[in-house]
């Protein structure tokens, strides 16, 4: 049975099924930038949503490719990511930010009576991600959170420097679905991630990841 984190601000509720760390292993294709030959590899990926007094969640991944040597000697570091995820709602003066800026008096939203006021119309609450990357990409996503699963798309804002478009490897659109699995009464969570060379061009699967707790 799942219960709420201890200490979580009302606000984020919402987003609790994701606290914690997570970890297992996924595939990854390079499809998007290599069309002709694309294959997919086999990752390992350790994902943490935390969090404190503030309204987001704080989030950190890591994740290498998976050789064949058993000893990990064979394994390729990839990327990290790191990231903010919030529900949307307009600023007041008790958020803090931006930058060390610091707010003033109690937050509105005190109680779940207070937090259900930001459901959208199909039931569910509007969020944001912004996820950056080492190389300076930077992706700010918008979507919603219901019943356990999130769904994400890349908006205005999310930017690919210009070594990574002269590459060939930046792209103009992705989304991203975040949901939980039921295995045995234990909830896992799955995400898979699409890109697209821009809003009007098909997907390309790039992420497919089932992840158990740790902790």
């Amino acid at each position: 049975m799942f219960t709420l984190p201890e200490g979580l601000p009302v606000e984020l509720t919402p987003l609790a099924f994701l606290v914690g760390s997570w970890q297992g292993v996924g595939v990854v294709s390079n499809k998007f930038v290599s069309k002709e030959e694309a294959v997919e590899q086999r990752f390992q990926q350790q994902v943490t949503f935390s969090y404190g007094t503030g309204n987001y969640l704080s989030y950190h991944a890591t994740a290498r490719l998976l050789g064949n040597e058993t000893d990990g000697t064979a394994d390729i570091e990839l990327p990290a990511e790191l990231g903010f995820w919030r529900l949307v709602r307009d600023s007041e003066a008790a958020d803090h930010g931006p930058a060390l800026l610091p707010g003033e008096g109690s937050p509105t939203i005190k109680t779940a009576e207070d937090l259900d006021k930001l459901r959208n119309e199909r039931g569910g609450f509007d969020i944001e991600a912004s996820i950056i990357h080492p190389g300076g990409a930077y992706e700010f996503y918008s979507g919603q959170v219901k019943a356990g699963r999130i769904d994400l798309r890349t908006v205005e804002g999310s930017h690919m420097p210009n070594h990574l478009v002269e590459a060939g490897k930046s792209w103009g659109y992705a989304e991203r679905l975040y949901g939980t699995l039921t295995k045995e009464g234990v909830n896992n969570l799955l995400w898979v991630m699409e890109v697209a060379a821009s809003v009007r061009d098909p997907l390309v699967p790039l992420v497919s990841v089932e992840l158990e707790r740790v902790s």
